[in-house]
């Protein structure tokens, strides 16, 4: 197939032309209340042809292997057809030819599916021992991929991926009064990352039960310390998504705003993505342009450095590609999208970030959330109270809100420790969704923060 696919895009008659093939397996098994909900194993293949003249693209997606060299055609005709003398190019890169096979000792296709079951079942009846527990929610999911991809340049590179996570969700009653809570871990090492979760699961549970007890948080301004998750989820949602160039080159605003060279923070924030780390949720060696993963810096020592690019928008802001075109599935063309982005650790302890600290709230998680432009609102699992340097009481419906450069400015501690989170779900951008993705960082403090409540 590889070898016909070679022949027939080199007979293309257009200035670049590329072919995805993909091949998916996975099963997914939830835990609903007492009930097995449902037990689901698929396997899905096909592929994709896009091809590029003068500034315009033209894509199709397919299951049928047996029209390949029709696709290949009618995407090269509608590329050449649409082009209508205008101009645009591809940033250079290296045409990699390469095999990444996975090799694991636990890998998730070799346990039998009654023993995946028997694991999630555990977790769940371990949530719901408790009166107070109205529902509960227990996902586990793993997905095996295979990606083929060629292009008219000489690239020739088949990539494999495993990912196996879990998820928990407990959901607490007393009256009128109601309130989740929410886990997930995951990454692509193997089984074993759901494997002795228990205190996982009763953390959950009893945390919710908690949030039933805890008072809702006067609304004000506060000094917020920030877990890793949280940090992760501003760094991603409210920063990143700013960082992706082909939502830059089109906003002049944006363009004024993220302008190299500006002061975003104090010398020691870093922010980074990247998908060469191994083994997590949005690692890869190959993104879906053939171009290969690395650390991007986006902002150093508080300097705004640097964005996230595909092979075109590279080209159009005159930068360097960074290896972060992807796509869900082949049914969709690559966008420019993140990672595994997080900010860098620093030097503060835990426990000098809190105890510097004379009214606060130390907000754990995020429940959800949104962003508009620089503004942003989260929404956190749960919060504590901090006052005199000591964490106090647990306080609910705590929403942070602001602008996202002012917030960069008013961190004025970050931690000595880094974690980065997975789990199940994942990133939505113009209609693709679940996108792969993990992101985290230090606990960090933030001043002036706003904080919605009572």
């Amino acid at each position: 197939m590889r070898e016909k696919i070679k022949k027939l895009i080199s007979k293309a008659n257009v200035s670049f032309i590329e072919v995805h093939l993909e091949e998916r397996e996975g099963i997914e098994i939830r835990y609903v209340g007492k009930e097995l909900e449902s037990l689901n194993q698929y396997i899905d293949i096909g592929g994709n042809v896009r091809a590029f003249s003068k500034g315009i693209w033209s894509f199709a997606s397919f299951n049928n292997f047996d029209e390949l060299e029709s696709h290949i055609n009618f995407v090269a005709r509608e590329a050449r057809l649409g082009c209508n003398g205008k101009k645009g190019r591809l940033a250079k890169v290296i045409p990699y030819v390469d095999e990444v096979i996975v090799k694991m000792e636990n890998d998730p296709r070799k346990i039998p599916i009654n023993e995946k079951v028997k694991l999630a079942k555990s977790y769940n009846s371990r949530i719901l021992r408790s009166k107070k527990i109205q529902s509960s929610r227990v996902t586990y999911e793993d997905i095996f991929q295979r990606r083929f991809y060629l292009n008219s340049e000489g690239a020739d590179i088949v990539e494999e991926k495993i990912y196996c996570g879990i998820s928990f969700t407990a959901i607490a009653k007393d009256g009128m009064n109601v309130q989740m809570m929410h886990k997930s871990k995951g990454d692509t090492e193997g089984f074993h990352i759901v494997y002795g979760l228990e205190e996982d699961a009763e953390e959950v549970k009893k945390d919710a039960i908690n949030l039933l007890k805890a008072e809702k948080v006067k609304a004000g301004i506060y000094t917020v310390v920030a877990d890793p998750l949280l940090t992760g989820v501003f760094a991603h949602e409210a920063f990143g998504h700013l960082s992706e160039a082909d939502f830059i080159y089109t906003n002049q605003k944006m363009q004024k705003i993220m302008e190299f060279g500006k002061r975003f923070g104090n010398k020691n924030l870093n922010i980074v993505d990247d998908g060469s780390i191994r083994g997590k949720r949005g690692s890869y060696k190959y993104d879906d342009e053939g171009v290969r993963s690395r650390k991007n810096y986006l902002v150093k020592n508080g300097i705004l450095v640097g964005r996230l690019h595909s092979r075109e928008s590279a080209d159009i802001m005159r930068e360097k590609p960074t290896g972060n075109a992807r796509a869900i599935s082949y049914q969709f063309p690559p966008i420019v999208r993140m990672s595994n982005t997080y900010i860098l650790k620093g030097k503060m302890a835990f426990d000098e970030l809190i105890g510097e600290v004379e009214e606060g709230i130390y907000a754990v998680s995020a429940l959800g959330g949104q962003t508009e432009l620089e503004m942003f609102t989260f929404s956190s699992s749960k919060a504590y109270l901090i006052k005199d340097g000591k964490i106090g009481p647990m306080v609910r419906d705590v929403v942070l809100s602001g602008n996202v450069f002012e917030t960069l400015k008013n961190i004025d501690g970050i931690g000595s420790d880094v974690s980065m989170h997975g789990g199940l779900g994942g990133c939505g951008k113009d209609g693709q969704m679940p996108l792969p993705v993990s992101d985290g960082g230090p606990h960090i403090r933030i001043r002036n923060v706003v904080i919605g409540g009572k």
